[in-house]
């Protein structure tokens, strides 16, 4: 087993990429940390590093072990803040994965009020599609992430927030369409569409089109590159109402009729053994969830 002392090594090595400066910054010998580094390459049957004159790189071996080592190393700190961590007198962080949505107004307010209440808390946000969301709490990156519904599998709880986001159109200003104010779902089959990549990995419901392909012509996984596209006149994405500021772009937003939406959850693994921390924040978005509901 790697100890995380030679982790804690290896990673001073990838940041400095120089065995000399990492080991100043470490307080060690250059000889001895040159010395740990080959016996952890022998450990492991693996070079990790290519060492030039002046410079020394990672192999494609040492960046997987380098991505791998930042998420241990993370995991064992969030670990010993949250053992510390007194329950009257909260501290430590909090890591909420995000997905594109305007429901993160909703747990922005949350958070600020938690804030108030608890200053030493450190809130922390990421964003990303789905999958790199669910792939963070797997590894027990973040506490929780707030996604998109129906996207059931047992090794989840949901919280259901009760709201909901509102799909539309993206198109260019001057276009035909936007003259209209909504958009027929049957018109989507004739244009060139720009869709989000977790449309195809069943994180979107693709019966709402019928039977029929949709034209794609692009996809993205969040939606500011994507508007690009679309004033480039490449194509007309489908994304959430509220998402894009088109004010002073050559960008316009229109619903789709019959209405196309989805729910809005709060994701944990299931069996979540929480920080102090993480705990109180959450049973404060399940009395909001409560609330909403009512």
């Amino acid at each position: 087993m790697i100890e995380t002392r030679l982790l804690h090594y290896f990673l001073a090595i990838a940041r400095e990429q120089n065995i000399t400066k990492a080991a100043q910054t470490l307080f060690i010998s250059q000889s001895t940390l040159s010395k740990q580094m080959m016996d952890l390459e022998k450990q492991l049957g693996r070079q990790l590093f290519i060492r030039g004159k002046r410079k020394v790189t990672l192999t494609e071996d040492g960046i997987f072990l380098l991505n791998r080592a930042q998420e241990i190393m993370s995991l064992l700190e969030n670990t010993e803040t949250a053992l510390h961590t007194n329950t009257e007198n909260l501290s430590g962080d909090i890591f909420i994965g995000c997905g594109e949505t305007v429901a993160m107004d909703t747990i922005a307010e949350l958070m600020a009020e938690y804030h108030q209440q608890y200053p030493e808390v450190k809130l922390h946000t990421y964003s990303g599609d789905a999958d790199a969301i669910m792939e963070r709490i797997d590894k027990g990156l973040s506490d929780m992430g707030l996604l998109l519904g129906p996207m059931r599998q047992d090794k989840y709880d949901y919280l259901n927030l009760h709201q909901k986001d509102i799909y539309g159109l993206l198109m260019p200003k001057n276009c035909d369409l936007a003259k209209q104010k909504t958009i027929n779902i049957d018109q989507l089959k004739t244009l060139p569409m720009i869709l989000a990549d977790q449309t195809f990995f069943g994180h979107q419901d693709l019966d709402w089109f019928g039977e029929d392909a949709l034209n794609v012509v692009a996809t993205y996984n969040l939606i500011y590159n994507a508007t690009f596209l679309v004033e480039r006149g490449v194509g007309y994405a489908l994304c959430f109402d509220r998402l894009v500021n088109t004010s002073g772009r050559n960008l316009v937003f229109r619903p789709i009729s019959p209405e196309l939406s989805v729910g809005l959850y709060i994701v944990t693994k299931k069996y979540q053994v929480f920080s102090p921390a993480a705990k109180k924040f959450y049973e404060q978005l399940k009395l909001k969830s409560h609330n909403t509901k009512l």
